[in-house]
């Protein structure tokens, strides 16, 4: 194996070399720490479901303060993220360019800013949107923090399974913001968001899977072979569609919906049970091709989520 990059060993830039770097490219560094790309995943989930619960549409500025703040509270726990998980993130190759694995950031300016963005966004949410909607950004916060990354990522393969409630949190946020309340529609769409997320990220682990054994994270595909994981994806992925559908009686939703939900869902479970196939018959990496469940599980929760809030504007009563 060809020896790593400097930077892929975790070797810091000096100050000066960061001194050097102009501040459209600071700002890129400090953007970057907080993962973009699951941000505005977090709002497929939180947006739509405001629609649900308003029965119409949200007072606009309502539904800004509650984006800003909600993005504001999952970029501070991407960003302790990165900084609790700079060490592996040095060892893998998905990974090795992050800002604080080359050095960019200090691990301590990283640690402020984080924790800086979790005040705000506390502090955002609560003044401008309502008191619960921000204790349950911060439970999102920490559980992301502290339950996934801190006590679960590097101890057991059902890491993703248990640490993905932080990532079903933006749905609550979504709701109380509207209603200052939480109700049984939003539960079932946590749950949704909770039995998603497996079939979500293990082919992605799949696709990574040397990468995660090297840095010594015991995501399932590292410990259990292709077929053992498939069979969970397609478990799990039942379980998303059959709860999708259980939103029908009871969030009272309409034609939109169901039809959305039993479309995009047939989808799902046919490319896990294609995956599945292909673990099946001993595919190689390449034949597997699990980043084609990956790519469409985001398109399915987009499409569904679509579905949460185009059936209260248009809503057609089965």
């Amino acid at each position: 194996m060809e020896p790593r990059s400097t930077a892929a060993r975790g070797t810091s830039q000096t100050p000066e070399a960061r001194q050097e770097r102009s501040p459209r490219q600071v700002v890129a560094d400090y953007v970057s720490l907080t993962k973009p790309r699951i941000i505005e995943l977090l709002l497929v989930t939180t947006f739509p479901v405001m629609f649900l619960a308003e029965r119409g549409v949200p007072d606009v500025w309502l539904i800004v303060a509650t984006l800003i703040g909600g993005s504001l509270s999952a970029g501070s726990a991407n960003t302790l993220n990165c900084y609790l998980d700079r060490d592996i993130d040095a060892k893998m190759h998905r990974t090795e360019g992050r800002p604080l694995v080359t050095g960019a950031i200090s691990p301590r300016n990283a640690l402020i800013f984080g924790i800086a963005l979790g005040i705000i966004s506390s502090l955002w949410l609560g003044l401008l949107v309502n008191w619960l909607s921000a204790g349950l950004s911060l439970a999102a916060n920490v559980l992301y923090v502290g339950f996934y990354t801190v006590l679960l990522k590097r101890r057991t393969s059902q890491n993703i399974v248990w640490g993905g409630v932080a990532g079903c949190m933006p749905v609550l946020i979504g709701w109380s913001a509207v209603t200052n309340s939480l109700s049984w529609a939003a539960l079932v769409l946590f749950l949704v968001v909770f039995f998603w997320t497996p079939p979500h990220y293990w082919p992605l682990s799949m696709r990574f899977r040397d990468d995660y054994a090297e840095a010594g994270v015991p995501m399932l595909p590292v410990i259990a072979k292709d077929v053992a994981v498939a069979r969970q994806v397609v478990l799990y992925s039942w379980a998303t569609v059959a709860t999708s559908l259980a939103l029908v009686p009871v969030g009272d939703m309409g034609w939109i919906y169901l039809l959305t939900a039993v479309v995009s869902g047939g989808v799902f479970l046919l490319e896990a049970h294609k995956l599945l196939a292909r673990a099946k018959s001993h595919a190689s990496n390449a034949v597997l091709r699990p980043m084609r469940l990956f790519h469409y599980s985001i398109s399915y929760l987009t499409l569904l989520f679509i579905g949460v809030a185009v059936d209260p504007l248009l809503h057609f009563a089965l």
